[in-house]
């Protein structure tokens, strides 16, 4: 795959990724393999490199940390993408936010659609784009579709802030990312997030820099 345009097999790629024990790097944006979309998976990798591929997925999230990560933000195009969520936050929080815990799980080939109309808008990061948040309005309820790492079938609904993440992780396998979704008005640095915006829900941070939220 990807030969004729002169880019390395993706199987050969990833065997030199796993070469290094530990995390791996995690590309930043304006890196085009962030833009350019993936491949469904169909095998490339072989049973035993895919889990040898998805143990580096989840070592990398956990290390970084973050809730998700998808194999185009490791430098490989492919429609795989891994989530795990502890929800380690207040109960105004989690309450505000719909965010309870996610055990982890790799998305193999996702899609998703939205479940009704009803949006939500919260601060959102991303490890491609260090050191920055920006206030994303996202569908509450979303249906995906595609499998798990052992090629079974999965078709679930995802409510709150498991949505939320569903949602971010594949839309990095189409080539988006979340500030292509932001209110950019919202753009923040952690630190002004941690110091100013940190309320469970952005109104105050909408209201003093000057942007909409879904009604």
């Amino acid at each position: 795959m990807g030969s004729a345009s002169g880019r390395v097999p993706v199987a050969e790629r990833v065997e030199e990724l796993l070469a290094a024990d530990g995390a791996l790097p995690i590309v930043a944006a304006g890196d085009p393999v962030l833009r350019r979309g993936t491949e469904p998976y169909d095998g490339q990798l072989g049973p035993a490199l895919l889990a040898r591929f998805v143990e580096a997925l989840r070592i990398t999230m956990r290390a970084a940390p973050g809730v998700g990560l998808a194999a185009p933000q490791v430098g490989v195009d492919l429609r795989i993408a891994v989530i795990e969520d502890p929800a380690p936050v207040p109960e105004e929080v989690r309450v505000a936010r719909g965010r309870v815990p996610q055990p982890f799980r790799v998305l193999v080939n996702p899609s998703y659609e939205p479940v009704g109309a009803a949006r939500a808008a919260f601060f959102e990061g991303c490890l491609s784009v260090p050191g920055w948040q920006a206030v994303v309005a996202r569908h509450a309820q979303v249906r995906l579709t595609g499998q798990d790492e052992q090629g079974r079938a999965v078709d679930e609904v995802f409510t709150g802030w498991p949505a939320r993440i569903v949602q971010h992780e594949t839309d990095h396998l189409d080539g988006t990312l979340y500030l292509d979704r932001a209110e950019l008005r919202s753009l923040s640095s952690h630190q002004a997030v941690a110091e100013r915006w940190a309320q469970p829900t952005p109104e105050e941070a909408a209201a003093a820099l000057g942007f909409q939220l879904p009604r």
